[in-house]
């Protein structure tokens, strides 16, 4: 049976619309995504409601990570450690969620509705030790970090256990510039680089803002 032009002009419009579709999500998954910060852990470099377009394409080649760098990763199912419950000889942040069926592995993985993530600054790579002082300073291989993205003044305290450490393998050490108001790698440990999801490249928004995060 010969269809008829309305019924040919409707499937074309639903396979355009599935094309159009299919190369967001594309885009969105390995190339560029926008976001919204609606955390408070990056201030005074990040505040909420500033609009960012985020880097996948480092993620989908597996570019290296440098310290400075602005990311976003997918938060830890265990949030904060107390000191009785951590392995120091492995320092890694948890993740056991069971994502079941290949459904919800498409919307948690892909449509990334029900994922949660986390923005954070690189402070550590692999193989690097990192140490917080009593008196609130940050070393990395027995040199102290410049910081020049704190607030003046401001301490980095040892809010969790994992002050005194060295990175993993394929892990980093990772915290958030608003360190008094931020879950870090201090409380949940080093993230698994295979977690971090993108890159920041710019904000967009407030146009007072637009350009580069240092």
């Amino acid at each position: 049976m010969e269809l008829s032009e309305k019924a040919k002009d409707r499937i074309e419009w639903v396979v355009c619309i599935l094309v159009a579709f299919v190369l967001a999500l594309l885009i969105k998954h390995f190339l560029i995504t926008p976001t919204v910060v609606k955390q408070v852990s990056m201030y005074p470099t990040l505040e909420n409601n500033d609009r960012l377009l985020l880097d996948r394409w480092s993620r989908t080649i597996h570019a290296d990570l440098k310290r400075g760098d602005v990311i976003t990763f997918e938060a830890p199912s265990k949030k904060y450690y107390i000191n009785d419950s951590v392995d120091m000889e492995k320092p890694i942040a948890t993740y056991d969620r069971e994502i079941n069926g290949l459904f919800s592995n498409f919307v948690y993985y892909v449509l990334e509705i029900t994922k949660e993530s986390y923005i954070k600054r690189v402070i550590a790579l692999p193989g690097e030790h990192v140490t917080i002082t009593e008196n609130g300073e940050v070393y990395i291989n027995g040199e102290k970090l410049d910081e020049p993205y704190l607030r003046e003044g401001l301490q980095t305290k040892r809010t969790g256990p994992f002050y005194d450490l060295t990175v993993p393998d394929d892990c980093i050490f990772v915290m958030g510039d608003n360190r008094d108001h931020s879950d870090d790698s201090r409380v949940f440990g080093c993230v698994p680089i295979e977690k971090v999801e993108s890159k920041v490249i710019c904000r967009f928004w407030p146009l007072n803002k637009i350009g580069g995060i240092e």
